[in-house]
């Protein structure tokens, strides 16, 4: 239930974590940087033990800035998202890019599979070129 939920969840957009650290996507290494430490010594646990929320929203702020600070997999949540990082997950980071030519692939298969498999096809014994 828990997987299902995530993989709801996972979106190619790629925006998000930038709103998290609130910055734009063009930002530099150095602008990370400075809006990692000033969220974070917002909302570190520490400065607030009697707000859960803002444990929670000191581990989102903790992983947006891994992600944004390595350039690897800022590229891959640039181009492909949450869903991106995903695929990096289970396949391996050099193994993203193939993974969503192939679905591209895939997914224009089985579109063009799914117009001639609707096609009513009605054929008497007559039209066909051999005999029972």
């Amino acid at each position: 239930m828990a997987e299902q939920q995530r993989q709801r969840s996972l979106s190619t957009s790629g925006d998000t974590l930038y709103h998290v650290l609130g910055i734009e996507k063009n930002a530099t290494p150095d602008d990370i940087k400075k809006s990692y430490r000033k969220l974070a010594l917002k909302y570190h646990p520490d400065k607030n033990p009697e707000n859960p929320e803002a444990a929670d929203k000191f581990k989102e702020i903790n992983s947006a800035h891994a992600i944004l600070v390595d350039n690897t997999k800022r590229n891959i949540y640039d181009k492909y998202g949450s869903l991106g990082l995903y695929v990096a997950e289970q396949f391996g980071e050099e193994n993203v890019n193939t993974y969503f030519v192939l679905s591209s692939w895939w997914a224009k298969v089985r579109e063009q599979n799914s117009k001639y498999s609707s096609i009513d096809c009605k054929l008497s014994q007559d039209d066909l070129p051999f005999k029972h």
